[in-house]
Formats: C-alpha cells, structure tokens, sequence
C-alpha cells in the first residue's frame, strides 16, 4: 500500500481514560507513551481487520495507466482530488471532468483515469475510516483498542516474542475483519 494519512485522527482524552482505567494508572507521567501504544494499537486494528478505524484524510499514490484503480484503503467515505505528479514532483490537479470515482457499498474506492499524458503517477487524495471519533467507534473494536494498548505496556520489558494481537483482542476484531479470496 501506497498510502499516505494527511490528517490523522487526534485520539481524545477519552480513549486515554479507557487506557488507564483499564491499567489501573491515576497519575499522568506515562500519559504520552500510553497515548503512542494507543496510536499503535489503532495501526494493529487496521492491519488485522482491513479497515480504517478512525476517519482521516489520506493519500494514494497510483500508476498513470488509464482505466479503473481499486483504492487500498477502506472504507472510503468521499474521493475529493486526483493530480497528475510529474517525475519532478510538481502536482497539477487533473480536470474534475477526466476522471471519475466510484464508491462502492462495501467501503472500496476506485477511480478511473485517462489515457497517461507523461506523468509519473497519480495522487489521490480521499477521505476513508469506519467511524468519524474514538466514541463512534463500535465497542469491540474500541475495546480491542485498549486491551492490545494495555497488553502491549504490560508487555513492554519482556522478549516481546508473543503474536500480535493476542487471542482475545483477536476474538474481539474478528467480526470485523475484511477478507479477500484469491
């Protein structure tokens, strides 16, 4: 995947209460660190179950061929702009008429390019994630969230050598997770 998050998605003082209430912590010395576990923990939910949880602004970047691109990320909720990147890097935004996007019902974006005209590849900006907040998020995903968060410093000065996520944050994301067969 060729992505890029433009504006990732700011995790709420909530989602650091559920953290360390669930760790037990009432001072806030680690409250950075436990905010990157969480951080993490997100990237593990999206890696595990195929989708994005919290809603963020993003980029890919695809081959100038013409036809239809399937977006890796999902779900996408709206494509707002696709330019041309030239080998130099310069972007000239493509004319909103010579493409087009096509969002399907289960999360995927596409777009359909025109025929190359020399650029080295297309960048396509979008917006994709399965609920816009931490508090929208569906309660097992959430509460994955936090206990892979929780696992990971409890964890944190052994060999770290235990599969990643562990059953039960597992058992939690499964209903979730988007699969593809080849």
């Amino acid at each position: 995947m060729n992505r890029v998050i433009l504006s990732p998605a700011a995790l709420p003082s909530p989602a650091l209460a559920e953290l360390k209430q669930w760790l037990g912590i009432a001072i806030g010395g680690d409250d950075a660190a436990l905010t990157a576990l969480l951080g993490a923990s997100l990237d593990t939910c999206e890696a595990f179950t195929g989708t994005l949880p919290i809603e963020a602004e993003c980029e890919e970047m695809l081959p100038p061929c013409a036809g239809w691109h399937p977006l890796s990320t999902r779900p996408v909720l709206a494509i707002s702009a696709v330019e041309a990147v030239a080998a130099d890097g310069t972007r000239t935004p493509l004319a909103p008429g010579s493409w087009e996007a096509d969002l399907g019902a289960d999360g995927t974006g596409r777009v359909r390019l025109p025929l190359n005209d020399g650029r080295a590849r297309v960048a396509v900006r979008f917006t994709a994630g399965y609920a816009p907040e931490w508090d929208a998020l569906p309660e097992s995903l959430r509460h994955g969230v936090v206990r892979l968060a929780a696992h990971q410093h409890r964890e944190r000065e052994t060999s770290g050598a235990a599969p990643l996520p562990p059953a039960s944050v597992a058992a939690l994301w499964r209903p979730w997770r988007r699969m593809r067969l080849a």
